[in-house]
């Protein structure tokens, strides 16, 4: 696995969960929101952490921790993931997992294995939009669409999540995400922050009365949507 953060305590990333969050680096994608920009770039000498390092802490940890959550960059990536989930689950965590869902493939056979505890998919337009906001002008946007499709069909808990930004996001957008995600269980739309790790500078974020405008949208069709602000 090729490590590149280790957050030791969060109560944010995986619900309910007092967990700490492991960092791949890569992705498929190239989101100019994306606030993980170097975690995409990978700049030179960019510091890696080796494993032993976070299963000493992991084991340390146990009792304290309930749960592990694999972000990126995008884990579906890494060759080693499924090996890397089943030691974090032997130590007794509970696994969340954050995806593009670009790796259809990939998710099907951890969930089929009944690797991950939890997945947090990012949605991050409309189809029509996905490839400006992805930065991927060849998209495939069937394999989004299959992910989405496994998530709504599998017995293992998840989450739709949306990075809302003014200058990609609109209503129009979110009443066709409303549509294409009938019938899911929760959908959490996510105000953008800017940070000086953002891939580009130039985005801004809507206001919590005009993101709780988006998510009465959603609600007509999904069926638990709220707000992440902080």
């Amino acid at each position: 696995m090729q490590i590149y953060g280790l957050n030791k305590t969060t109560l944010l990333d995986f619900p309910e969960h007092v967990a700490a969050t492991v960092f791949t680096g890569g992705c498929n994608f190239c989101c100019p929101f994306c606030h993980n920009g170097d975690l995409v770039k990978m700049p030179q000498g960019y510091p890696r952490m080796e494993e032993e390092e976070v299963f000493a802490f992991l084991k340390k940890r146990r009792g304290v921790l309930s749960g592990v959550c694999i972000t990126g960059g995008e884990p579906t990536l890494q060759k080693d993931l499924p090996d890397f989930i089943k030691k974090v689950k032997e130590l007794g965590y509970l696994v969340k997992l954050d995806t593009n869902g670009y790796r259809p493939d990939v998710l099907k056979r951890l969930m089929d294995d009944g690797l991950p505890d939890y997945v947090a998919m990012d949605i991050k337009n409309s189809g029509k939009r996905y490839p400006e906001t992805v930065g991927k002008d060849n998209l495939d946007l069937s394999l989004i669409e299959e992910s989405v499709e496994l998530l709504m069909t599998g017995s293992i808990p998840y989450e739709f999540r949306t990075t809302v930004t003014r200058q990609l996001h609109d209503r129009e957008a979110f009443m066709e995400i409303g549509e294409w995600l009938s019938g899911a269980k929760a959908y959490f739309l996510q105000a953008y922050r800017d940070s000086e790790h953002v891939m580009e500078r130039r985005f801004s974020s809507y206001e919590k009365e005009e993101l709780e405008e988006f998510a009465e949208i959603l609600r007509k069709t999904i069926h638990r949507v709220e707000l992440r602000l902080a």
